[in-house]
């Protein structure tokens, strides 16, 4: 599905994202459908990969039920495998990045000689993949359009982002569900590398929202042969999205004013959706079934579904 074109009972407001297409029911309720869009560098790349969106949609549903003794989330019901229900929350406009192992953006940031990122500072000695001596917050504001930036605790709370008081509790969630993705992870010979959380709040109770512990908001490497591969200065086998950033890079592109996104062949689509399924088995332990439903039935589905909330 590239996008969605529904029409709901109720509906008050229609949000089109990078990747997500939701739909505010009341003022209480959001349907959240997730495309096969894929965006890097925060850019919406111009073709789509199938099956991403389910894929997306159903890791995040199992995670969240995984995780709802940790931190209460926004669901309500998961219709269709690429369909998402839930409560409508007052979002905070920060992103909270945790890092296990510095990688990626950390590292880009780190080989340049840099060692404070959002105002935490990084040890010395490290070199890339290496495991942080615990886990860094590293938040990031939430931009709707153009690039998500660094920031650092001190500036989200002396800018008013968030108050101290929930600030606080955002980081002890965050924590805490890492370090639960962490175990899940281990449990299927993964590592959970980093990932990001998003959180709103309704009244005084805060929810974590939209999706977890997904190929799109986390990187995965693999256990086995990590330790051999970071003693050779080998590069870590990845289950992330990170491999679709290094290939637009290796291709001259990484979202800049002027850059062409170079051409993604059939090959390349079909490779990229094979790493989605992948991580999915792998993260899940469970078999991957491709579902096709047609706009109209899923329309019907999700209007039903709205009916029993």
């Amino acid at each position: 599905m590239l996008e969605s074109n529904f029409k709901f009972p109720g509906q008050t407001a229609f949000y089109k994202g990078k990747v997500r297409d939701v739909y505010t029911i009341g003022d209480k309720l959001m349907v959240m459908t997730v495309s096969d869009r894929i965006s890097a560098f925060d850019v919406v790349l111009p073709r789509p990969i199938p099956y991403k969106g389910q894929v997306l949609n159903q890791v995040a549903a199992i995670m969240l039920e995984a995780t709802k003794d940790i931190v209460p989330n926004w669901v309500k019901s998961t219709p269709l495998p690429n369909v998402t229900i839930g409560l409508k929350c007052e979002t905070f406009p920060v992103e909270m990045v945790v890092r296990g192992n510095l990688t990626g953006h950390a590292w880009r940031t780190y080989k340049t000689g840099q060692r404070v990122l959002c105002g935490v500072t990084m040890p010395e000695g490290l070199k890339e993949n290496d495991f942080f001596p615990q886990p860094i917050i590293t938040p990031t504001t939430k931009a709707h359009e153009g690039h998500d930036e660094d920031i650092s605790r001190e500036e989200i709370i002396a800018r008013g982002l968030v108050s101290k008081e929930d600030y606080e509790q955002l980081e002890k969630y965050t924590l805490a569900l890492f370090a639960r993705g962490k175990e899940m992870a281990a449990e299927r010979g993964l590592i959970l590398v980093d990932t990001k959380y998003e959180f709103g709040k309704i009244g005084d109770t805060i929810y974590v929202i939209d999706e977890i512990h997904t190929p799109d908001s986390s990187r995965y490497f693999y256990a086995e042969g990590y330790e051999e591969n970071q003693k050779t200065g080998q590069q870590q086998k990845q289950l992330s999205k990170e491999f679709v950033r290094e290939w637009l890079m290796k291709n001259g592109f990484q979202g800049k004013d002027g850059q062409q996104v170079p051409e993604m062949t059939d090959e390349f689509i079909n490779s990229v959706s094979e790493r989605y399924i992948e991580l999915f088995e792998n993260i899940t332990g469970r078999k991957f079934v491709k579902e096709d439903v047609t706009p109209e039935v899923a329309e019907a589905k999700i209007i039903e579904a709205l009916k029993q909330l």
